[in-house]
């Protein structure tokens, strides 16, 4: 298994593997997610050097990507990170944490302060995510609660407080 950056002709592939690791909601043509990639790709936020896939024998088998966020009132840059997919098949193998860990420690060397996410606390609180509000962080919806986390890299200091906002694609959905 190989961990790299994303390019252009990883693209069909990236949607390929989150339009089958997420459902797709009655009455649509494919999940949210593969359309929030597509309008995320056209958006100032996009990050292409946080755009990471997984490659295997049988060619990209996961992807994750961190796109940049704001932390209001001030408009302190942060990072959102999701989606997040690996091919049902290949789920439970490992991928997803080896693309957590690589898009994490990318984001740190960079420089970037916070990586916030929604998601499920069981799972995340591995890779050092905490409920956001711990860290003075308030979600972009209230009723998020623990589902919202934060991750503080190395550039991150108490003072980063504030609301999360994440890249306009995302609210959208």
């Amino acid at each position: 298994m190989l961990i790299r950056r994303e390019r252009a002709d990883d693209r069909s592939a990236v949607a390929s593997v989150h339009g089958a690791a997420f459902p797709t909601p009655e009455g649509a043509n494919a999940p949210v997610e593969v359309g929030l990639l597509a309008e995320l790709r056209d958006d100032p936020g996009w990050l292409p050097h946080l755009s990471v896939v997984a490659v295997g024998d049988a060619g990209v088998v996961g992807h994750a990507v961190c796109t940049r966020g704001t932390i209001e009132p001030e408009g302190t840059p942060a990072l959102g990170l999701g989606p997040i997919a690996v091919l049902p098949e290949h789920q439970g193998s490992g991928i997803g944490s080896a693309l957590m860990h690589t898009v994490l420690e990318a984001a740190d060397a960079r420089g970037e302060a916070l990586v916030c996410l929604l998601g499920d606390p069981g799972y995340y609180r591995r890779f050092g995510f905490v409920t956001a509000s711990e860290l003075a962080i308030e979600a972009p919806d209230p009723q998020w609660g623990e589902y919202f986390q934060a991750r503080p890299l190395a550039a991150y200091t108490p003072q980063l407080q504030g609301r999360f906002r994440y890249a306009p694609p995302f609210e959208r959905l």
